[in-house]
């Protein structure tokens, strides 16, 4: 069979080096291409030389509809208004799409959704499989932890990351809110600051660090007057969230149009 081609919309960010690197290291992949924005400096450099691969011949390009149609997927760790302008390229190309981009809005997930009726594409806010198998434990969690334990959600990246609370952090509160069989929105309290009100029973907290080169630490703590419990990942190579994300496209290959996660992915969906 011939190597499953694998292409990396912002190919010479933090991320995206890395997916490039995980790809040539995957037995039966090969990468496709690599995309930037208009006017970024890489653009015309070979793919492979600016991931540290050495020449490959391909050239980074500006154009993401050259990428889809040279790719069987396309990992996406971008921006929002790019994944959204990818899904529709997915959708025209029949490639599939996996993004991992954080930040996205509602409107920007439903876009996505819409795409997946005519595309392959999995979508998760974190492709590391320990934080994946957390969610699914903090759900659980939740579920049996009434309201006596007040749920807080602390996370910390690099000085870098643009987005807070991180899209992980929201995916965690998403996880607990569905195990109290509550929407998210209705009782999240995502910032702190002066004097303040009581904590009101049953709100999901979140508190957002920044600072140095951490790749990414999340704590999910249920606190009642009596004991604590806390659920904590440490993520300490971003390695762990490209073999996810080449995982997911593997696992990807064949399937129907369809809008999916690292969830189905791993098989942890009842």
């Amino acid at each position: 069979m011939a190597d499953f081609k694998i292409g990396v919309a912002g190919c010479t960010g933090r991320m995206g080096m890395v997916l490039l690197r995980q790809i040539a290291g995957t037995d039966g992949c090969a990468i496709s291409g690599g995309s930037e924005a208009a006017g970024h400096p890489a653009l015309g450099r070979d793919v492979g030389a600016a991931a540290g691969l050495g020449e490959i011949g391909i050239k980074i390009t500006a154009d993401p509809a050259d990428l889809f149609a040279a790719s069987d997927a396309v990992l996406d760790f971008t921006v929002p208004e790019a994944t959204v302008r990818h899904a529709s390229l997915a959708t025209e190309t029949g490639a599939i799409l996996v993004a991992g981009t954080t930040g996205m809005g509602s409107n920007d997930e439903a876009a996505l959704t819409k795409a997946a009726k005519r595309a392959a594409i999995v979508y998760s806010a974190n492709f590391s499989v320990g934080v994946n198998v957390l969610m699914r434990l903090v759900e659980l969690a939740a579920s049996i932890l009434d309201e006596d334990f007040d749920i807080e959600i602390a996370e910390m990246h690099h000085r870098e990351k643009l987005d807070a609370p991180s899209g992980t952090a929201l995916a965690l509160g998403k996880a607990a809110a569905a195990g109290r069989g509550v929407e998210l929105e209705r009782v999240a309290q995502r910032g702190r600051d002066g004097i303040t009100d009581e904590r009101r029973r049953g709100d999901i907290g979140f508190g957002v660090l920044r600072g140095g080169s951490v790749v990414g630490e999340h704590t999910v703590i249920f606190a009642s007057d009596n004991e604590r419990v806390e659920l904590v990942h440490k993520a300490q190579d971003r390695s762990l969230f490209s073999a996810g994300a080449v995982r997911a496209a593997l696992w990807a290959r064949g399937k129907p149009p369809g809008f999916y996660d690292m969830q189905d992915v791993l098989g942890l969906k009842d």
